[in-house]
């Protein structure tokens, strides 16, 4: 029953960003001499009753009755390895927190330990000691700043004998210094009103709030400086750059005086996830040089950058990385904020922050939390991929089949739901950063340069441009009219020279910060465009007119290493284009006449089975097996790359 109960606080606190960001936080139970805490590495928001390392209450708290040889490094050590071997027989697979000693000495069953930004306003303020029992009442205990583990468990300890020895009855409230809080109690409901009660006493007290309102900002120049630090922060491309803008981060950003408050770390997770310090640049300057200056006098590369003037960027090996980079940058901006009510901001101090960059346990709390990237890596991993046309047919599976290699892909159409469709799809096969849509007009200039600006503040650059989003439309010269020959001609080919001249622009920037690195622009065209179609010339011309701009790219865009190429497919017969019911190329074709004695859209269909030597359609795997190897083949470009099933030969 204890067990139900605690995994129930844990997800209701561990979802909430008010709360938990970043894996961080920890909740235990005590029964029957056991004490449940949660393990490293685990999601308090997603907790299982299986993720709580059960240990021998006894042996914990006799942790601290000992007395450990040696100097402070060797003694944590020691108390960590007293720990570990405090697990009950099963549990050696889960690592404690090092905050489990802490724990196991609180006289309560219940224990929620949290970093509220709310708290650590308070708890990060230069007058937070001294306003903290008259902002939260007599009964909360505040604790000096002190490092975690062992020393953290004595000095709470201690506090606790003497408040028992002042008060006659046991703390259940502490607030640590540029730490976050613990709450004890003997039911996870009262830790519930204790919490409240915190909450509402500090939002009492707080009289400046964040302003995080949308503020309109120089998207081109952060299109400029975002792909530049992708590069700089991972040379293979290997890396995400998530731009941020809002009213409060623009303020912050204004001057070097103005970012004074964010230029430290506030508690060992702003550290474990944002690094010690940001880089400051102003636009314009040599970022490549600031950056290697930065990375040289700080032992490691920037994880948030601020631009004077226009915002922030947070950086990261995955999209989810500096995303929760960009989480943790947020929290920062509401303590620097918060704390103006209780004296302005007081970071930690330096030996402090050495320290925690230092040490191994919040090091292997982040890599439980993110992974290592090795067990995950794909043939596409870090790719960033848009692909228009992604709502339906091939675009849509093309778009997941890059999401499936490891890709980032943006599905892009003017049906904007389609898209959206299409993201979710694969968000929810592979995780929240996996994929997003853009509405998307091809024909449309602006559109299209919206499109890529917002791919790139997305995820911070561009590798891979599929241009699929394509029409077609049957009929002879007797029966198309102008108006359906433009739109054709359109989409098919103003589209894709559209979609190329910016995408090209944002990797020649890539090109620029990363010498050799390669990226490709990829037009899905047609067996159309390499040999005529009787009444479909509409189509056949637009594609013979996207092999021609394929080639000529391709001559332009090679001294920047953009490879690009076509890819050519047969017919696909069980595609939208060619099987929709209503305006379908197997219903347009029965209508034109264009298959002589064709009775219905199956006759049709047997008919082009016929003419392809494998006998069937051409099909979405069929395409992107073309698709993956024009990306990963270093030597072909101005390609056209037929995917015909043999009824379309090269000579």
């Amino acid at each position: 029953m204890y067990l139900r109960e605690l995994v129930g606080m844990s997800r209701l606190y561990g979802s909430d960003p008010d709360y938990v960001l970043g894996g961080g936080g920890n909740t235990s139970v005590k029964a029957d001499g056991t004490l449940y805490v949660k393990a490293s590495g685990t999601s308090l928001g997603a907790a299982e009753e299986g993720q709580f390392a059960a240990m021998d209450l006894g042996a914990l708290t006799a942790i601290l009755e000992r007395a450990y040889p040696g100097g402070e490094e060797d003694r944590e050590a020691a108390a960590f390895a007293d720990i570990l071997a405090a697990r009950l027989p099963g549990q050696g697979h889960k690592r404690p927190s090092v905050e489990t000693i802490l724990h196991a000495v609180f006289p309560f069953r219940f224990v929620l330990h949290v970093h509220p930004a709310l708290v650590n306003g308070l708890s990060c303020g230069q007058d937070g000691a001294a306003l903290c029992g008259a902002v939260l009442g007599e009964g909360v205990v505040w604790i000096p700043l002190t490092k975690p583990g062992y020393v953290l468990a004595a000095a709470c300890k201690k506090a606790m004998a003497d408040f028992r020895a002042a008060n006659g009855a046991d703390a259940q409230v502490f607030v640590l210094q540029n730490h976050g809080i613990f709450i004890a109690a003997d039911t996870a409901e009262e830790i519930g009103v204790l919490m409240d009660k915190v909450m509402g006493a500090l939002k009492n007290a707080i009289k400046t709030h964040p302003d995080f309102s949308p503020v309109i900002f120089d998207r081109g120049l952060a299109c400029v400086i975002a792909p530049a630090l992708r590069m700089l922060y991972s040379p293979d491309g290997n890396a995400a750059a998530v731009f941020h803008a809002n009213r409060e981060l623009c303020a912050f950003s204004g001057s070097k005086d103005a970012m004074k408050d964010l230029m430290g770390p506030f508690t060992p997770d702003h550290i474990v996830y944002c690094k010690a310090a940001p880089l400051f640049i102003t636009s314009g300057e040599d970022y490549a040089k600031a950056f290697e200056d930065f990375t040289a006098e700080h032992g490691y590369k920037p994880k948030v950058v601020a631009v004077q003037g226009l915002g922030f960027f947070t950086l990261g090996d995955t999209k989810k990385d500096a995303d929760l980079a960009g989480a943790l940058l947020r929290d920062a901006v509401k303590i620097a904020v918060y704390s103006r009510s209780f004296g302005g901001a007081r970071p930690l101090p330096k030996d402090m922050t050495r320290f925690i960059l230092g040490w191994e346990a919040e090091g292997y709390r982040r890599k439980a939390l993110l992974g290592d990237g090795s067990a995950d890596k794909k043939r596409l991993s870090g790719k960033i991929a848009v692909v228009t046309g992604g709502a339906q047919g091939l675009g849509r599976d093309i778009a997941k089949k890059l999401a499936e290699n490891g890709a980032y892909t943006v599905a892009a159409d003017r049906n904007e739901s389609g898209a959206a469709q299409s993201a979710e799809c694969i968000r929810r096969e592979f995780g929240e950063g996996a994929a997003a849509s853009i509405a998307c007009d091809v024909t449309d200039e602006s559109s299209v340069k919206a499109m890529i600006e917002s791919c790139v503040l997305a995820y911070g650059g561009l590798d891979i441009f599929v241009s699929c989003a394509g029409v077609a439309g049957a009929g002879g010269l007797d029966e198309m009219s102008r108006e359906t020959f433009e739109f054709i001609s359109s989409v098919n080919y103003t589209g894709y020279f559209l979609c190329a001249k910016y995408a090209s622009a944002v990797m020649k920037i890539q090109r620029e910060y990363s010498a050799g690195y390669m990226s490709d622009i990829i037009e899905i065209n047609s067996k159309s465009g390499l040999s005529g179609s009787e009444k479909n010339f509409a189509y056949a011309g637009s594609k013979f007119a996207g092999i021609g701009l394929t080639q000529s790219f391709a001559l332009e865009l090679a001294p920047y290493g953009i490879k690009v190429n076509a890819v050519c497919p047969g017919n696909l017969l069980d595609g939208a284009m060619w099987s929709d019911p209503q305006n379908g190329l197997l219903v347009q074709f029965l209508k034109v006449g264009k298959v002589p004695g064709a009775k219905t859209a199956a006759d049709v269909r047997r008919f082009y089975e016929s003419k392809v030597p494998m006998k069937r359609g051409c099909t979405s795997d069929d395409v992107f097996c073309a698709v993956l190897y024009v990306i990963e083949q270093k030597y072909e470009t101005g390609q056209a790359v037929p995917v015909t099933g043999g009824q379309i030969m090269l000579r």
